[in-house]
C-alpha cells in the first residue's frame, strides 16, 4: 500500500543513515584522539585499568629520576676515586725512586707536593648538585642518636619495592663517608681514625707509621729522610692505595647496581606503556579502513533515502 502519511521506505533509509552517522562520529573521533577507550563510557573495565596503570607509571617516573640522580652523584665519585687511586700510585713510584741512592729527595718532594695538591683537588671537585661523597669536613664522630643513620652517611635512592595492595616504596642505600671517604672530618677534634683514607697515619690501629708522616696528603721526605723511614712511608702508602682500591670499588659496585635498577625501571616503565596501549590505542589502519566504508555507506544511505522520498512524489503523476 502507498501512503501520503507515512512513508515506510523513507523511515527506513533514515534510521539506517542514523545509525551510519553515529558510527561515523565514533570512528572520526578515535582518529582524531588515537584512542578506542577515551572514557569511562567507551569500555567502563579497560579505562579503570588504564587509568590506574597511568597513575601507577608516574610513580615508576618519580623513582627512576630519583635513581638517575643517585647514578649521576655515584659515577662522580667514582671517577674521582680512579683519579685519585691513580695520583697515589704516582706518588708511591716518587717515593720509591727517592729510596736510591744519589736521588735529590728535596725535588722529589716537590713532585709530591704536586701530587698532594692535586688529591686535594680532586677530593674537593669531585661534587655532583653540591654532593661530595669522598669527603665531609663536617665529619668528627660517628655516634648515633637511637634510630638514626650514622653521622656522614649519605642516603642514596638504590631500588623500590611493590607491597601487597601495590604501593611503591623508594628503598636507600646508606654509603658511610666515614668509612670510605678520601678526606672526612679535617679539623683538630677529630679523631684520627675518622680523618679518611687521605688523612689517615695509623695502620690497624698502631701508632703512627712515622712522625712525619699523618697521611697521604702530609707525608713529607727531607734529605735527612732515612732509608727505614722511607720504607714505612712507602708501605703505608701502599696500605692507603689498596683502602683506595677498596673504596672505588664499594662505589663501582653501588653504582652499577643504581645504574641497573634505573634501566630496570625504564623498561618497565615501556612496557607499562605498551601495556595501556593494547587496551586503549585505536589501530589507525583499522579504524581508517572503517572510516572509508563508512563513508561509502552515508553516501548509498543518503541515495536511499532520496530514493524513498521521491517515490511519494511519483503519485501526483496519477492526479493529472
Amino acid at each position: 500500500m502507498t501512503s501520503i502519511l507515512t512513508n515506510s521506505s523513507a523511515m527506513a533509509a533514515l534510521s539506517t543513515l542514523k545509525s551510519i552517522n553515529s558510527d561515523m562520529e565514533t570512528t572520526q573521533s578515535r582518529i582524531s584522539s588515537g584512542k578506542k577507550v577515551g572514557t569511562a563510557s567507551d569500555n567502563a573495565a579497560y579505562w579503570s585499568i588504564a587509568t590506574s596503570m597511568r597513575s601507577d607509571n608516574k610513580a615508576l617516573s618519580t623513582v627512576e629520576d630519583a635513581l638517575g640522580l643517585s647514578a649521576a652523584k655515584l659515577e662522580t665519585a667514582v671517577t674521582g676515586m680512579e683519579a685519585a687511586v691513580d695520583v697515589v700510585k704516582t706518588i708511591k713510584a716518587k717515593l720509591q725512586a727517592a729510596t736510591e741512592g744519589g736521588v735529590d729527595k728535596d725535588k722529589v718532594m716537590k713532585e709530591i707536593k704536586t701530587l698532594q695538591d692535586q688529591l686535594k683537588s680532586i677530593v674537593s671537585s669531585t661534587s655532583f648538585n653540591g654532593v661530595n661523597l669522598l669527603q665531609d669536613a663536617n665529619l668528627g664522630s660517628t655516634s648515633t642518636a637511637a634510630g638514626s643513620a650514622p653521622k656522614g652517611t649519605q642516603n642514596l635512592v638504590g631500588g623500590f619495592t611493590r607491597d601487597a595492595s601495590n604501593n611503591i616504596t623508594v628503598q636507600t642505600i646508606d654509603y658511610a663517608l666515614d668509612k670510605d671517604s678520601l678526606l672526612a672530618g679535617n679539623t683538630a677534634s677529630t679523631t684520627q681514625a675518622d680523618k679518611g683514607i687521605l688523612y689517615e697515619g695509623k695502620d690497624a690501629g698502631t701508632s703512627p707509621v712515622t712522625p712525619a708522616v699523618k697521611g697521604i696528603i702530609d707525608l713529607v721526605i727531607t734529605s735527612a729522610t732515612t732509608f727505614a723511614e722511607m720504607t714505612a712511608m712507602t708501605q703505608h702508602v701502599n696500605t692507603q692505595e689498596e683502602k683506595l682500591i677498596k673504596a672505588a670499588a664499594n662505589l663501582g659496585a653501588i653504582s652499577a647496581r643504581v645504574t641497573m635498577q634505573s634501566e630496570f625501571v625504564s623498561k618497565l616503565g615501556d612496557s607499562i606503556d605498551k601495556g595501556i596501549g593494547r587496551l586503549v590505542d585505536a589501530d589507525m589502519n583499522e579504524e581508517s579502513t572503517r572510516l572509508k566504508a563508512l563513508q561509502t555507506q552515508q553516501q548509498l544511505g543518503i541515495q536511499a533515502l532520496t530514493i524513498a522520498n521521491s517515490s511519494s512524489e511519483s503519485i501526483l503523476q496519477l492526479f493529472r
